[in-house]
């Protein structure tokens, strides 16, 4: 309780750029946790690409349909569908390019914020410092005890930064995280989708169900 009561204190010591702050914070949570659950529904993962591969590398085509029909995810979809028009004898080619383009822009979707965010915290850390240190150097007339409120009040105003670099790292962390994801997703897209283009002519001369 104690903890909590002082944690309370030192937020308020920092000014109303820390309201700001803690607003951006929860901001960064929510993406985090939007983004987390649209990567589960949205990521076929790396196994399902690896196992593709090796069944159209392998000319398994039924196999890889199979695997693409019953699995998760846009990759699995864009692949079954591309297989199915492979089969046909159309070119898929054009729409693996245009399905992947749409499916990796809503990937990307809200990590800009991030990439904001991570500029703009301690940005805004540091001005909650330089206010914080201007009321602190205001009481320099004061006649008794400035040494000792100049010095509280330039600790104060350090939190405010202390904040900023805090939520700038957490946001960091997460755009991190979910960009290497996006890069892995488009490695293995390339991957399948070559593949699926080097079987095109024996594809259309089998059979996809």
């Amino acid at each position: 309780m104690d903890a909590i009561m002082t944690g309370i204190s030192f937020f308020q010591k920092g000014g109303m750029v820390m309201y700001v702050l803690l607003l951006i914070s929860v901001f960064v949570v929510a993406i985090a946790i939007e983004r987390a659950a649209y990567f589960r529904a949205a990521d076929s993962g790396r196994r399902f690409a690896h196992d593709f591969y090796l069944d159209m590398a392998n000319e398994r085509f039924e196999e890889a349909a199979s695997l693409a029909k019953s699995a998760h995810g846009a990759l699995a979809s864009i692949l079954f569908d591309a297989l199915k028009k492979t089969q046909k004898g159309e070119n898929a080619s054009s729409f693996m390019e245009i399905q992947s383009g749409i499916e990796l822009s809503k990937l990307r979707r809200r990590l800009y914020y991030l990439s904001v965010i991570v500029t703009m915290a301690p940005l805004l850390g540091l001005l909650g410092t330089i206010s914080g240190m201007i009321s602190a150097f205001s009481v320099f007339n004061v006649q008794s005890g400035q040494a000792s409120a100049i010095t509280g009040g330039v600790g104060e105003a350090l939190i405010a930064t202390a904040m900023g670099l805090c939520v700038a790292i957490i946001a960091l962390s997460v755009h991190a995280y979910f960009s290497q994801r996006v890069e892995n997703i488009v490695t293995d897209m390339e991957q399948c989708f070559s593949v699926v283009e080097a079987s095109a002519d024996k594809l259309s001369d089998g059979q996809v169900n």
